[in-house]
Parts: C-alpha cells; sequence; structure tokens
C-alpha cells in the first residue's frame, strides 16, 4: 500500500523544508518530494502545513497513564506505549528500577509478549536502569536492591528479551570490566546514579561507554579541581548525554548553556517519565517507593525529584524556545542518534530507506498524528 502525505513541514536531520510530500510504500519511505509532484497512492493525508519530524525514540521512559515497567503486567507495558504513541513516540525502551532479578526478568517477559502484537510505540530491547549504581546516588532507586554488576545476571535477562542500555556507576568495584563486556556484547552502557570522577569517566569511556544518565541529576558535578561527570560530559566531543528537558531537572539556563556548547550529534532527549505522567497530581509510587506530584513535578518524601510528568514533544518545544537552534539540528536528538547509538539504523531520518515512523505535530507541538510502519496508528 502506497500513502502520499503531501503539504508537509518535513524537518529531519540537516533538512527543513515546507510544501513537501512523502510517499510511503508498505513500511518504508519511497520519497521526499519537494517540487510539487504528487505521484498516485492507495492514500493521501494532507499535513495543511503542519511539521512532519521523524518518529521520537525515548530511550529513557519508566511510565506513564497510572502504569510502571515494573508492574511486571503486559497491560502496563500497552498502556504506556499506547500513552507514548500519543506523545508522538514510535519507539520506546521500557526503563526498568533498582529491583531484584526476578522483577527484571518478568518485565523482559512482559515486554517480549506485548513486542509481539504491539499497539502503540515499538519496543526493540528495554534499558535497565541499575541495579549497579552508587549506593549514594540513589536518588529515586530503592537502595536495598543495589548491587555489584554482574554480566551472567544481565546475560540471563537479556536472554528473554534484549536489554539495549545499561545505566552504571563506573567507579563501581568490577564495573570497568563490565562494561567492557557488555560493550563487547552489543548493549550500550550509560554513567548514571555515580559519583565518578574524571580519571573513572576515561577509563569507562575506554572500556566502551557511550552515554551519561538524565545528565547532572544523581551525578558528580563540576567543580574546579574535579570536573566529575558534568565537566566530563561538557568536555568530551563523542559522549552521548541523556537529558531531560523539562526545565525542573535542568534549569532553562542549564539547558540553554548545554544546548548551545555541546554538539546537537551529542544530545538525547529523554523523558524519564512516570506512571504519573499522563495522570493529575497526587500520590503515587516508584519501585516501591512513595511519591507526591504536585503541579506536575514528582518528589519522593525526601524531596528528591523521581522522574518526570514529561511528555516527549514539549521537552523539544522548550529546547527550541530556550536556545533559538534550529530545529533540523535539534530533531537530531529526538531520534537520530538514539537510533545510531543503539544500532537501529534504519529509523530517525525522513529520507528514502528508512523506516515510516512519522510524527505530525502542530504549531504548538502537540500530536496530531503518530504513524508506525507506514500506518497510522494514532490521530488526535
Amino acid at each position: 500500500m502506497k500513502t502520499l502525505i503531501t503539504n508537509a513541514h518535513v524537518i529531519s536531520p540537516g533538512i527543513d523544508v515546507t510544501g513537501a510530500s512523502v510517499l510511503i510504500d508498505g513500511t518504508k519511505i519511497a520519497a521526499v518530494l519537494t517540487n510539487g509532484e504528487t505521484p498516485e497512492a492507495d492514500k493521501v493525508i494532507d499535513a495543511a502545513g503542519n511539521m512532519l519530524l521523524p518518529g521520537f525514540i525515548d530511550i529513557h521512559s519508566h511510565g506513564a497513564g497510572g502504569c510502571d515497567t515494573c508492574d511486571c503486567k503486559v497491560e502496563s507495558i500497552r498502556t504506556i506505549a499506547d500513552c507514548k504513541m500519543k506523545e508522538g513516540v514510535t519507539t520506546w525502551l521500557p526503563t526498568t528500577l533498582t529491583l531484584g532479578t526476578k522483577t527484571l526478568m518478568d518485565v523482559c517477559t512482559c515486554v517480549k509478549e506485548y513486542a509481539a502484537a504491539p499497539t502503540g510505540s515499538k519496543t526493540p530491547g528495554v534499558h535497565l536502569e541499575g541495579p549497579y549504581i552508587n549506593p549514594k546516588q540513589c536518588g529515586a532507586q530503592n537502595p536495598a536492591f543495589v548491587r555489584p554488576a554482574d554480566m551472567e545476571e544481565v546475560d540471563s535477562i537479556s536472554a528473554i528479551y534484549p536489554v539495549l542500555l545499561i545505566s552504571l556507576a563506573p567507579e563501581m568495584p568490577g564495573a570497568i570490566d563490565f562494561i567492557a563486556q557488555a560493550s563487547a556484547k552489543g548493549i550500550t552502557c550509560s554513567a548514571g546514579h555515580s559519583a565518578a570522577k574524571y580519571s573513572d569517566f576515561v577509563a569507562a569511556k575506554a572500556a566502551g561507554m557511550k552515554h551519561l544518565t538524565h545528565f547532572c541529576n544523581q551525578m558528580s558535578p563540576q567543580h574546579h579541581r574535579e570536573i566529575g561527570l558534568v565537566g566530563s560530559g561538557m568536555l568530551d566531543k563523542e559522549i552521548k548525554i541523556e537529558i531531560i528537558c523539562d526545565t525542573i531537572h535542568l534549569c532553562k539556563d542549564m539547558l540553554n548553556l548545554t544546548f548551545t556548547n555541546k554538539s546537537a550529534d551529542q544530545m538525547i532527549m529523554i523523558t524519564d517519565s512516570l506512571a504519573c505522567s499522563w495522570m493529575p497530581d497526587g500520590p503515587g509510587q516508584l519501585g516501591g517507593l512513595p511519591i507526591m506530584v504536585k503541579d506536575g513535578v514528582a518528589r519522593l518524601e525526601s524531596g528528591n525529584l523521581a522522574g518526570s510528568t514529561l511528555r516527549y514533544a514539549k521537552g523539544l518545544k522548550n529546547v527550541h524556545e530556550i536556545t533559538g537552534l534550529p530545529l533540523s539540528q535539534l530533531v537530531k536528538a529526538t531520534s537520530w542518534n538514539q537510533a545510531q547509538s543503539l544500532g537501529l539504523h534504519d529509523l530517525g531520518k525522513i529520507a528514502p530507506g528508512y523506516t515510516a515512523d512519522l510524527v505530525l505535530l502542530d504549531a504548538e507541538y502537540g500530536t496530531l498524528k503518530t504513524i508506525i510502519d507506514g500506518e497510522v496508528k494514532y490521530e488526535a
């Protein structure tokens, strides 16, 4: 089946063109037309001048719609994936917490069942946030389940459903060897919930580490005598930086500082969303720890931030308005960089041969349509 999207404002890495058309043949993009051509198609969608972007890839999200990945219920995965789809997220990594091995295995069992018959965002693998973190940097993670990095444990989990990303503290005993082993198996490693020094960062990067998890949050800060992970992220020209763009986890000035001083090729926008995303204010829980959401901000009883209620496109809107950077540059951070880092090489661009995972946004960044594998899966 061929679908033609006409009158679109196409925004893709390095591309920003109005009045364009995109021809989809089955699940793939067949052509991007900018000269007014309108080839025959079985279905025509008039974009009415709205923004057409590659579908968002959220590699760090715990939940939405009152459900958590670690509920260990297929229906919870389905609910979260449907909420993500409404945000324009076409690919999502269900993200776990610092919990026991059986719970992590049960999560993968549920994701595998969902992936066999997806209704919303695609789930090519999972993100283990913990349990191999620094107990002094737990944040909203449960310290009762923190343990040393264990490749055999990850192998047993990944045998059920692929582990694509692991957030861990590289300064902990055995972590560098673990990073080398995991990286050799194609698992992306990211430093998070960590008190690492710059020397730890250098060793971890040499072992294969590629990311920093939710930049600035629960990581060693920059200091003039030890630059820590925050300074490492600012200094290094290759490491990719996960960043929550809700203006709460990082203030507007820090977002501006980071995005205007780092290459767009290094930035990865995430939501770190919780079950309370898409829900009203009130009490909730995260990995067994009670949280309270007030004015859309989720905190533990200690006052620590506990993930976000951010909807993906809102983060893009925030960064565009704060920095003034062109969307054709920022869009690298919403899908292209994620796809390249995780080996999802047919995603992240509006170009011939790429999978037709697309999001149509209005001027206020509201999701009008989400297209997955060439089919309109959500329509406002």
